[in-house]
């Protein structure tokens, strides 16, 4: 497969799909952190109507419930909304959006109602409840539930890279991904 990993600076998810055979890259506006097939700009400026798989990791700050208290009603919101209608309006049959718990659907009502998933159920005793927004795709079953409910990301504390550590790809969730919506 054709497969396109979008708002994805750490290659962890398309590295996943190299492994198992497929043309595989990614695109943020960031540069990769996992040196490999990556375009770095701007993803609409980029073609992508070759693709068999389209997966999306918007950005999840103005978008995300913890944010709220910041960003509800504001500009920045609306603007994250429309950057997510965009990416749903790429023609690839088969694309998912991956975010946190969210206003996706308040903003963009025409959107499937997502699957949510942990990364406990992928290997990782963590927690972090995660939404797929998903067309011609099936839902993601879990393949490793694992005991602990560690809440890592909620407890991080501030730093300079915590946007980027609180979003990078968990590897169990990104192997399950790779491995079944690689066949489909």
């Amino acid at each position: 497969m054709k497969v396109a990993i979008l708002c994805e600076e750490s290659g962890i998810l398309r590295d996943e799909f190299l492994k198992r055979g497929h043309d595989a890259i990614s695109c943020d506006i960031l540069p990769t952190d996992s040196p490999g097939a990556h375009l770095q700009g701007d993803l609409f400026s980029f073609d992508w109507s070759g693709y068999d798989l389209i997966i999306a990791h918007p950005p999840c700050t103005y978008m995300a419930v913890s944010g709220n208290r910041y960003y509800a009603g504001t500009d920045k919101r609306q603007e994250a909304a429309d950057f997510i209608r965009r990416v749903w309006e790429l023609p690839i049959k088969k694309l998912c959006i991956e975010n946190p718990v969210g206003q996706i659907n308040t903003y963009i009502p025409e959107m499937p109602k997502p699957q949510y998933i942990q990364p406990w159920q992928f290997g990782q005793g963590e927690t972090k409840k995660t939404g797929l927004w998903k067309r011609g795709l099936p839902d993601l079953i879990p393949t490793n539930i694992v005991e602990g409910r560690e809440q890592r990301i909620w407890k991080m504390p501030p730093s300079k890279d915590r946007s980027k550590l609180r979003s990078r790809n968990y590897i169990g969730i990104a192997e399950a991904i790779a491995n079944q919506w690689g066949k489909s």
